[in-house]
Parts: C-alpha cells; structure tokens; sequence
C-alpha cells in the first residue's frame, strides 16, 4: 500500500512539472524560422536555398554532447498555383541533416543526406551549426517537369527534434508531446520561365 502511494505521489509531481517544462519549450517552437528561402534553377533541375534560424536549444546541445545524434528532417512540397482546390502537386521532397559530436576526438560531424550522405568534420560548434541549418541547393524536381510560363508555389518546413517521454511514460501518458521543434510552412510563389 506504501509503495503505490509513493508512485502516486511521483505522478502526481511528474504531471504538475510537465505544464511548466513544455510551456517553456513552446517558445522555442515558435521561434524556429526558415529564412533566406529561394527557388532557381540549374540546367536540368528546380533547386532550393534557405536558413534555419533559433533552431538549437541548450537540452539539444547537452543530448548532442551526451553521444546522442540530432536529426533534422526537412519536407519540401512543390504545388501547380491554380485556381482549382486542392492544388496540383508536382513534387516532394524529404532530406535530413544529421549531427553527431564525438567524444573521444573532439569533432563534430554533420551528415547531409540530400548530397549522397555527405559527411563533413568540425571543430566548432559554431561551424557545424552553420552547416546543418544551411539548406544549399538541394534538388527539388527536373525541369522537364515544369510547365514555363506557369506559377508554382514551393513550400518547406522542418522538425528539429523530437524527445520521447522517459521509462516509456508515453505508453501510460500518451496525450503528452514532449519538447518538439519544429517550423511554421515557409511558401514562395514564382513564375517558371524556360530559358
């Protein structure tokens, strides 16, 4: 009887902590941003531009520290602009950046997998931060694809981390999500012109 009083007590506690602990991660929600974000083209594809800003969070730093990688995941939708609903989808397009830092040399490695996995070697937190918020060129659609002369709109968002609720705590709370970040949709229209 004592001890099923103690595990009450614990959720008791555990669910009065939750509120504050999430409501405070909420703003780091609202504040990860894509800007800079551009569409051109190459001479055979659509490619894409853009910067992740407020993307980090001190926990992400002290799990990334800990040995444990961060994921971003980035989806990018192309869509026909008509005047029809829904609109016409043209393309998707899913990539993640994935950071790891290594405890034993000090570094710390950011994987690119929209570039064939790429796997670049930092020192510098900084640095590494610079690359995995950096959305460089990343192909979108073949230009056969496009109609020229016709409006489309890109749209990009991205989900920055996601943290699962300790001692499988998710299975017995499962109404909690537990400190994601994640972008707002960032759209841009342009005209397709064929050159």
């Amino acid at each position: 009887m004592h001890g099923k009083r103690i595990l009450y007590q614990l959720i008791f506690i555990f669910l009065m902590i939750v509120p504050a602990v999430a409501g405070t991660e909420g703003n780091a929600e609202r504040q990860a941003t894509i800007d800079e974000l551009t569409a051109t083209t190459t001479e055979k594809s659509l490619i894409v531009f853009g910067t992740l800003e407020n993307s980090f969070t001190s926990e992400m730093i002290e799990i990334l520290h800990s040995g444990i990688a961060l994921r971003f995941s980035f989806f990018v939708e192309l869509y026909k602009a008509t005047d029809k609903w829904p609109k016409e989808l043209v393309a998707t397009r899913t990539f993640q950046h994935i950071m790891t830092f290594d405890t034993l040399k000090e570094n710390y490695k950011v994987t690119l997998e929209e570039d064939n996995n790429t796997v670049l070697s930092f020192r510098s937190l900084f640095e590494a931060q610079k690359v995995i918020n950096d959305i460089n060129g990343v192909k979108i659609v073949d230009l056969k694809q496009l109609l020229p002369d016709n409006r489309y709109s890109l749209r990009i968002r991205a989900e920055l981390y996601q943290k699962t609720l300790p001692l499988s705590l998710h299975n017995i709370l499962p109404f909690l999500s537990w400190w994601d970040v994640k972008t707002d949709w960032h759209s841009i229209t342009f005209t397709y012109q064929a050159s």
